[in-house]
């Protein structure tokens, strides 16, 4: 089952219709099942598989077509998208960027002079670049290299839309344009904002309506620096449309500059100031995103808000913010998503990414760590099965070997381990048998790992970590509570310390000279990818704590810890 579902014209609805639940997209081959970005254009839509391949329609609009993979490219791991054109870069050690769309105003930097590329096809001149990161803006495209900050680009330059005022013709080749960037935020718009080394916001191109947030409707021909009433530190999100700019903050909180959407709220705006609609209650934003003309809103409520032209509200275009009326089970099942995309194709899109929780785990499926029982000779781990499914590991086993074919078994396992349900209708009866209702919902992994974190009942092994008395100068000797195989799918400094202690040994010494406050908060977030963080914590201690035990402790490499960190410290 894919993670992916829609709200908008890819269901067949009229406009009048109000929604009550999320629909899923069937056009994707069967074996699809997992979707991890969504780009598009005024022409198309183009999907990013978990496995890195590209899908996009044969021919013109999504809809209700058939959608088909790009062959013989490697993986990739980024997609953009500009008025007309596509860039996907590469999950290679050495990422190459691939283009394709339309060229003619050089936006993709070929040296050929086709007007439209019709597959994704390697960008030469950007072979000796080691590109990190690619981004868009209407017939533009940056190329930024995080290692020296360098950022290149081409296309259109006309209104400094390359913040390069030096460029006098109006269509350019890939060249070097910008030093020192540390980020770079495109969209459906004619201006860029960009975080330079320097820890300050910038911005240039088009600028009549506002959207740089410069405190003026001059156009920035080079980039010039953004004044805000927050620390660029609390950004979040930056997203952009046509002629307007919206920042969604560490607290959630909603900035905008320029004519939100020709009308409305932010109309003749210069400078960020805060969406009235969000400002003087309590209701925290959780993602935003916009097209070229629709710009939408989630917020922590599950609420979902849109301003522009969207042909799936009862209203087809809406020049102020209006709420999505949706019922209680969409409400609900919204909680489980968490990434949304919005298209002009009037569709919304609801993305699903397995967390780095689950990422982990996966690992005790495959290779079957310190597993201490079995399924149908599948090894698994008893207390794991226990508190997801809440009764005795002999009754879950008897049952699933007596009812259930491996393949049904496997995937049960799957959601146990993952969060991931492939067989959803198979795999939600079995758990109905055990009086589980709505498992995507109410039985979230992270929340059942937390009921096992530092339990003295369920644990199997003890980490002993010094605690020093600072008034008694003394250190003394805590026990952590902990289950071996949750740490080692977690961190391969304690993978590699448990394989090679003896069998019968229960206990372990914690080397690395951490405070008993920092090894706690590591052990809570390996259990559920959360760190408790409240108001007594010396949030920026634990902070440089932390930046030494992510490599100490070998964790996954692709975890954003301080960026998890950040949203955590804020709540």
């Amino acid at each position: 089952m894919s993670n992916i579902k829609s709200i908008g014209d890819l269901t067949g609805r009229t406009k009048q219709t109000k929604y009550e639940n999320l629909d899923p997209i069937k056009t994707f081959p069967e074996e699809v099942t997992k979707i991890v970005d969504v780009a598009d254009n005024i022409e198309t839509i183009v999907f990013l598989s978990s496995e890195g391949k590209l899908y996009q329609p044969t021919t013109g609009k999504f809809y209700h077509k058939k959608l088909q993979a790009f062959e013989n490219l490697p993986p990739m791991k980024s997609i953009a998208s500009g008025y007309h054109h596509f860039l996907a870069l590469s999950n290679e050690e050495k990422p190459r960027v691939y283009g394709w769309g339309q060229n003619g105003r050089k936006q993709i930097g070929f040296i050929h002079k086709n007007i439209k590329v019709e597959k994704p096809t390697l960008i030469e001149p950007l072979k000796e670049k080691n590109i990190d990161q690619i981004s868009c803006i209407g017939h533009c495209s940056f190329f930024l290299n995080k290692t020296t900050n360098i950022l290149f680009g081409c296309g259109d330059s006309y209104n400094g839309r390359l913040g390069k005022p030096e460029i006098t013709e109006p269509y350019v080749m890939i060249q070097k344009l910008h030093e020192n960037v540390a980020n770079v935020f495109g969209g459906a718009s004619k201006h860029t904002l960009m975080l330079k080394t320097d820890g300050k916001l910038y911005g240039f191109g088009f600028n009549q309506c506002g959207e740089l947030g410069l405190g003026h409707k001059i156009n920035a021909l080079k980039p010039k620096q953004i004044k805000l009433e927050f620390p660029v530190d609390d950004i979040s999100k930056i997203r952009l449309g046509y002629r307007f700019s919206s920042i969604l903050t560490n607290d959630g909180k909603l900035y905008v500059t320029g004519n939100i959407l020709r009308t409305g709220f932010g109309k003749n705006l210069t400078e960020f100031k805060q969406y009235p609609q969000f400002q003087n209650n309590n209701t925290i934003i959780q993602q935003i995103d916009c097209g070229y003309e629709l710009f939408v809103i989630l917020t922590q409520d599950n609420e979902i808000w849109f301003q522009g032209e969207f042909s799936g509200s009862d209203s087809y275009y809406s020049s102020v913010i209006r709420k999505i009326q949706t019922g209680n089970n969409l409400t609900n099942e919204l909680s489980t998503y968490n990434q949304i995309k919005c298209c002009d194709q009037n569709l919304i899109f609801f993305l699903k990414s397995n967390s780095y929780l689950s990422q982990d785990l996966e690992k005790l499926l495959k290779n079957g760590y310190f597993s201490d029982c079995n399924i149908k000779d599948i090894p698994v781990h008893k207390i794991l099965i226990e508190t997801r499914i809440g009764k005795s590991f002999d009754l879950i086993k008897k049952y699933l070997e007596s009812n259930c074919k491996l393949n049904e078994i496997q995937d049960l396992l799957k959601w146990i381990y993952c969060d991931e349900m492939i067989n959803f209708k198979r795999t939600n009866e079995i758990l109905n048998h055990f009086g589980i209702q709505n498992a995507q919902i109410t039985k979230l992994l992270k929340n059942d790992l937390k009921q096992l974190l530092f339990d003295e009942q369920t644990s199997d092994f003890k980490l002993v970590v010094k605690n020093e008395d600072e008034d008694e100068d003394e250190e003394e000797e805590e026990e952590l509570y902990i289950h071996k195989f949750i740490l080692a799918a977690r961190s391969g400094l304690f993978l590699n310390m448990f394989q090679n202690i003896e069998e019968n040994l229960q206990k372990v010494k914690d080397y690395s000279r951490k405070s008993l406050d920092t090894i706690e908060l590591l052990i809570s977030f390996l259990y559920t990818d959360e760190l408790p963080i409240t108001a007594d914590t010396d949030q920026e201690f634990i902070k440089e704590e932390f930046e030494d035990i992510v490599e100490y402790y070998q964790l996954n490499p692709t975890i954003p810890m301080m960026d998890i960190f950040e949203k955590c410290s804020k709540k």
